[in-house]
């Protein structure tokens, strides 16, 4: 089938793009390449370079391959500059998300698949693992803007009559994550112990957070085409690892004993949030399949084989 992807040249966007391509569909790219570029960007995809605030760009890319799938990946997606700008956040993800929707109504697209946060949305949980009925409190303009988006989703598909899946992500990471973020820790903490550097930790180590490997949010997406329904999902691991653990697992894979640095606690940030999947599971049949040991092995072997 024809598939468009927004940000599809992203860490997350070009994983899928492999795996659309293997399946055999189509697939057209849109990305406006601000915090990504087309060096992993499958050459059996059409790409073009477009910011999803920019409604006729936007529109090209819908003419250029009349999609019946959307996946929305393109967003702004710092906790940290979310609170320091919150009207740009705000822009990106939900005005962005509207243009996206507007477009997916006028050329009759049937399924939208939507990235989604689990981490930010919930706010601190008053349960665990928080499931999709967990109330929502997001303690950041980002999370709040995802909310936002999920909310216009939800009324203007109700309007046009095209289905939807929400996939609420856990800390997704794995091959392809830039280190010069702030939410993958661990492609940051990798790349600073390859480089001899001390990592930063933010507060004192022990926030838990719900890792999630590519592959498996891939696996999601993919399986998402299949749903019918409206739905949103958890797409996480149901377990949760300390932001210490991480580093004391990128340290022993590289065999490192740079220590850390700690640092004041960010504001904006949950103190303890893992996500439960079972509705994933019944529904789509998803289950995550690399733990955290083997994930964080086959991303050190990438960044590893990226520096030679």
């Amino acid at each position: 089938m024809n598939t468009l992807v927004t940000g599809g040249a992203g860490f997350i966007g070009s994983h899928l793009v492999d795996a659309l391509i293997s399946e055999g569909h189509r697939v057209t790219v849109m990305d406006d390449l601000s915090n990504s570029s087309t060096k992993y960007l499958n050459d059996g995809a059409d790409f073009r370079q477009g910011n999803i605030l920019d409604l006729q760009e936007l529109k090209k890319g819908f003419e250029f391959c009349s999609p019946s799938v959307v996946f929305h990946l393109a967003a702004h997606a710092s906790v940290s500059e979310s609170v320091r700008d919150p009207q740009y956040d705000a822009q990106v993800n939900i005005l962005g998300t509207i243009n996206v929707l507007e477009l997916c109504k006028e050329f009759k697209v049937n399924r939208l698949v939507f990235s989604s946060t689990g981490g930010a949305l919930y706010g601190e949980p008053k349960y665990l693992p928080a499931d999709e009925e967990h109330p929502t409190h997001p303690l950041s303009p980002y999370g709040a803007s995802k909310l936002a988006a999920e909310a216009f989703i939800e009324s203007i598909s109700s309007l046009s009559g095209m289905n939807y899946s929400i996939l609420r992500y856990g800390n997704v990471y794995g091959p392809r994550q830039s280190p010069y973020g702030e939410a993958g820790v661990v492609a940051i903490f990798i790349d600073a112990l390859l480089r001899g550097e001390s990592p930063m930790i933010f507060g004192d180590g022990l926030h838990q957070r719900d890792y999630v490997y590519v592959e498996d949010v891939v696996k999601a997406n993919l399986l998402s085409l299949q749903s019918s329904g409206n739905e949103k999902f958890n797409i996480g691991t149901n377990s949760s690892t300390s932001v210490k653990d991480i580093y004391d697992l990128v340290s022993r894979a590289l065999d490192s004993k740079t220590p850390a640095i700690f640092k004041d606690e960010r504001i904006g940030d949950v103190r303890s949030i893992y996500l439960n999947s079972d509705r994933a599971n019944e529904k789509l049949k998803w289950k995550p399949t690399i733990d955290i040991d083997n994930g964080i092995k086959r991303t050190v072997e990438w960044m590893q084989s990226e520096l030679r």
